[in-house]
């Protein structure tokens, strides 16, 4: 039976949730990256879920290439363990804004799973197709 034999083929499963995925942070991490100043003011602002108040510009563009950045060396597999760190932060801020904005469930669910793919990742790793195998 087919189902049976696709546990030979987790690194294709790898690299396609690598390419959705990080395409799919590419396309979400670009209008944040262009942005410009404002975005990464508005961005930042997040960090105040954990008390930190200053440096609003920094911390939402560091935001937003992680998130640009992120997908693409994601989608690559290349330095994907620190890159799935740094996502995994990255929505797990995003969540807990939502969270205590009074967003929902709906409004944290997207982070919070993408914080979970991310963590889960991390342990699994890139796969045989990627740039970190070779």
């Amino acid at each position: 039976m087919i189902l049976s034999s696709l546990g030979k083929h987790r690194d294709t499963g790898l690299l396609i949730l690598r390419i959705v995925v990080g395409l799919a942070f590419m396309m979400h991490g670009y209008p944040k990256v262009t942005g410009g100043m404002e975005m990464w003011s508005g961005l930042g602002g997040a960090m105040s879920v954990f008390g930190i108040n200053f440096g609003a510009p920094i911390w939402g563009a560091l935001a937003a290439f992680t998130e640009f950045l992120g997908g693409f060396l994601i989608l690559i597999g290349w330095a994907f363990r620190p890159v799935c760190i740094l996502l995994a932060f990255t929505m797990l801020v995003a969540a807990l804004t939502h969270y205590t904005g009074g967003d929902g469930f709906s409004g944290y669910a997207h982070a919070m799973k993408m914080c979970a793919v991310f963590i889960g990742l991390l342990f699994i790793g890139p796969g045989k197709y990627s740039l970190d195998r070779k």
